[in-house]
């Protein structure tokens, strides 16, 4: 057979090696992976359905029902990064024409306000300033006034700062009959929440934030409410990867005897996120909840003292794991996250949707959680106002 020449040479690109260099990762994630889940996700590949993954998924859905606080069977991790499971969620529990109810108060109420519409959703909104919450009585308000199938809440808003309390909304929502959903993506391990006794429907929260595993895999959670609601619909959910009745079935929640092949799951991220998993596990909940909570105050002193101000208001609606600080007057937020990269070797980054121009963010995640990190970026931060450019304000 005649063989054309190729056209496309091989790239020199890749006809070299490329190294990596190491950076403290402090921004709002992915944040720095450990020696010990970098050496599991390096071990050797199994079959996606092999008695060992299969294991290994198995204690996955242990440790997320730990993490998560709950006893739901239908438990298991997305293919995917964070918003696959914001999908996976709403894809699952939300028909054409449904009414939904979008808490925002930052980015993440508007991207799943995004999704809910782009699957023909009623989306209904109710919307707070950067850097501030909801009370319960202006979401009783909403839910009484649109009558939502679902209402969907950011646990801990990393674009504005702000960790949304949690207590008395499922209650709420199901005096309504309406499925409570919650982002947990940049909050869990790092503030307390409790699936089961604060009556939440469907959480999810990614790999890369506080449990340090690499981006990917998406641990996620739904109650049997849920499952009625889910597997009652009158159409099939728009994706057939996020289906939770095949995802169900891969993950073994569904009782049957086997397993169907559905995708291939990402073997070796599952070994990353079962040992991710596995040091929330040994460090305890509580104490990881404690570490962040204390780290997070210290470094909030330390800004204080430096003259940096935090960007949200009331000291306890701060999310532990990423602070926002007001962007200092005079200076250009950029120069300031460029300078910290080239001379000190760490991310912190500028503001996200409704916070752009207006704070900068410094993630403080799992092992990245600690006071000598804090006096690091607390030097390196002082370093940076000394040497940018400051205008006259």
């Amino acid at each position: 057979a005649y063989m054309s020449p190729l056209y496309v040479p091989p790239p020199e690109c890749l006809l070299k090696s490329f190294t990596v260099p190491r950076r403290y990762l402090f921004g709002p994630g992915p944040s720095n992976v450990p020696p010990r889940i970098l050496t599991a996700g390096s071990q050797p590949m199994l079959g996606h359905l092999h008695a060992e993954t299969i294991e290994i998924m198995d204690h996955i859905k242990s440790g997320i029902q730990y993490a998560f606080q709950t006893q739901n069977r239908m438990t298991l991790a997305v293919s995917g990064p964070g918003h696959a499971a914001m999908e996976c969620a709403i894809f699952n529990s939300v028909e054409c024409g449904d009414s939904v109810l979008i808490a925002v108060n930052g980015i993440w109420g508007e991207r799943a306000a995004e999704i809910a519409e782009r699957i023909g959703a009623k989306v209904n909104k109710i919307v707070t300033s950067a850097g501030s919450y909801f009370r319960n009585d202006e979401i009783e308000q909403a839910l009484s006034k649109y009558k939502p199938v679902l209402f969907f809440l950011t646990h801990g808003e990393s674009s504005t700062g702000v960790v949304h309390p949690i207590d008395g909304i499922g209650e709420l929502c199901h005096r309504y009959n309406c499925l409570f959903l919650v982002d947990s993506v940049a909050a869990l391990g790092g503030s307390p929440i409790y699936m089961d006794k604060q009556d939440i429907d469907i959480m999810y929260t990614g790999s890369q934030k506080v449990l340090n595993v690499p981006p990917g895999t998406a641990p996620i959670s739904f109650s049997e409410r849920a499952c009625c609601r889910i597997f009652s619909r009158k159409t099939k959910p728009v994706s057939y990867f996020l289906d939770l009745s095949w995802l169900a079935n891969y993950w073994g929640c569904d009782r049957k005897s086997a397993r169907a092949y559905h995708h291939t799951g990402p073997v070796t991220a599952l070994y990353s996120l079962r040992e991710g998993l596995a040091i929330l596990a040994e460090t305890g909940l509580e104490n990881s909840w404690k570490r962040h909570k204390d780290v997070a105050a210290y470094f909030h002193e330390g800004l204080e003292r430096i003259g940096l101000k935090p960007f949200v208001e009331d000291k306890k609606a701060r999310l532990p794991t990423v602070t926002t600080i007001v962007a200092p007057p005079g200076y250009d937020w950029r120069e300031i996250t460029g300078y910290i990269m080239k001379n000190h070797n760490i991310e912190i980054s500028g503001g996200l949707g409704p916070s752009v121009g207006m704070v900068l963010r410094v993630g403080l995640m799992g092992c990245n959680s600690n006071k000598p990190y804090v006096d690091m970026i607390l030097e390196a931060l002082t370093d940076a106002l000394k040497h940018c450019h400051k205008s006259k304000v």
